[in-house]
């Protein structure tokens, strides 16, 4: 299929050269003397581009263009003029002209103005598509009052510039909440940035955000840009910023003041244009009052609080999760796709879920890989999350009191603890270690007697 073009211009003799050109190169031409007119065919047949004359009896080609650009914003305009000037041009770009061309018209000039506007346009067309891909895969779903409730948020504050502080249980979905608000935003076009507080040791987390000259510190070879410079007029996400030490909460306390910052080493101000998100999975009120979180901080980041909730205040949610989990599956796998008994599904929907929505996912996939026939039945469900799972942690919690030792009862309570830690945790020792705040080494110490 051929690209269409309209061509409005009140010479009958440009509209006919013009047309005729443009049909031999392989085009679908219309043509249209007013403005007027124009704007009847665009809204009747849709053309892929139009070409504009300026000066024109009645509606002229600038008021033309307003009109096209209120109705198709994306519907790409070429202005032709036998007066152009600098005004004009300015004008007429300033309103979503894609080119101006002035008359007399050179055929090779118009030919490439036309294919530059539509390869233009089918960029556009792509960048939409994937970022409605984009966004569907950043969706948040559930139908659960409490999802609603946090898709509204989201909706209410993703269009401002306000800095917001995400807290939820680990596996909630806090970057996905953080990627959404980033896709609804008016920074889109702009960078996204995540820095994971936790993973990055102090003496780096400076250089990191901040960047450095060269010869800074020792090993400081080149001059290296901080993601706050990166991330100039778009977002940067401080995943687990609890974790974040002192110094570098100073650091980014008068960052988020003042806008502006020096490298390591360096003297000259630079001033960002940067939207901050944070998020954690510890209550940084209690984080002040142990001296770990300063509050003036805490104040600078929570202008905006979200909250996500824990997959069990959620349990509706868990069929529409399971079904995108396992779809997910089926596609990555090129497999016929799965589905739960109802069984299995009232099964899970009475967990815990302490792991939350990650603990679902990784289920999901486990179980897709696991189990070879099409249905899961309550049978394949992993023993732990059988029925009386609850009754037993229960007991076991009873069974503390058997204990005629204060020190046998601790040592139990301990290897239970632990082992439930690792389980949220997907048996990461590290991440247990720092959730738990003991020393990778005393984790692994334990494990060995249990």
């Amino acid at each position: 299929m051929f690209p269409s073009i309209l061509i409005v211009d009140d010479e009958p003799s440009i509209l006919k050269a013009l047309s005729g050109l443009l049909a031999d190169e392989g085009f679908e031409v219309m043509t249209a003397s007013t403005g007027y007119e124009g704007l009847k065919i665009i809204d009747r047949e849709y053309p892929d581009l139009v070409l504009l004359d300026i000066w024109m009896p009645g509606i002229d080609g600038i008021e033309t263009l307003k009109q096209i650009k209120k109705g198709n914003p994306y519907l790409q305009v070429i202005i032709i003029t036998g007066h152009g000037n600098i005004e004009t041009a300015v004008k007429a770009t300033k309103l979503g002209a894609y080119d101006l061309i002035e008359k007399p018209l050179s055929i090779d000039k118009v030919i490439v103005a036309i294919n530059n506007a539509l390869n233009f346009r089918r960029l556009e067309e792509e960048n939409r598509y994937l970022r409605k891909k984009t966004i569907e895969k950043h969706a948040i779903n559930g139908i659960s009052a409490a999802t609603i409730e946090l898709k509204k948020k989201i909706g209410a504050v993703a269009p401002t510039d306000a800095t917001i502080l995400i807290t939820g249980e680990n596996g909630t979905g806090k970057e996905l909440v953080a990627r959404t608000i980033f896709q609804l935003s008016t920074r889109v076009e702009e960078p996204f940035i995540t820095v994971d507080c936790a993973a990055i040791s102090e003496e780096l987390m400076e250089s990191e955000l901040f960047g450095h000259e060269k010869g800074a510190f020792p090993g400081a070879l080149n001059k290296k840009r901080g993601e706050f410079e990166i991330a100039n007029n778009g977002t940067v996400f401080l995943d687990n910023i609890g974790d974040m030490s002192l110094k570098t909460q100073a650091k980014i306390l008068r960052f988020l003041q003042e806008k502006n910052f020096q490298r390591t080493g360096g003297r000259r101000i630079l001033n960002v244009d940067v939207r901050v998100i944070a998020a954690t999975n510890k209550p940084l009120e209690k984080e002040i009052v142990k001296g770990t979180f300063r509050e003036d901080l805490y104040y600078r980041l929570n202008v905006v609080p979200v909250e996500v909730p824990p997959l069990r205040s959620r349990k509706e949610d868990i069929p529409i999760l399971i079904d995108m989990f396992l779809s997910e599956c089926a596609k990555q796998n090129k497999s016929e796709k799965k589905i739960l008994s109802q069984e299995a599904l009232q099964l899970l929907e009475r967990h815990s879920w302490p792991g939350n929505v990650r603990e679902l996912k990784n289920l999901m996939q486990q179980l897709d890989i696991l189990i070879e026939k099409t249905t899961i039945d309550i049978d394949d469900i992993p023993e732990n999350y059988r029925t009386g799972v609850e009754e037993k942690h229960k007991a076991g919690v009873n069974e503390f009191f058997l204990f005629d030792r204060l020190k046998d009862a601790q040592r139990a309570f301990e290897k239970e603890f632990i082992k439930r830690k690792l389980s949220e945790n997907e048996s990461n020792i590290s991440k247990t270690a720092k959730a738990i705040d003991v020393g990778r080494s005393y984790l692994h110490k334990k494990l060995k007697y249990f």
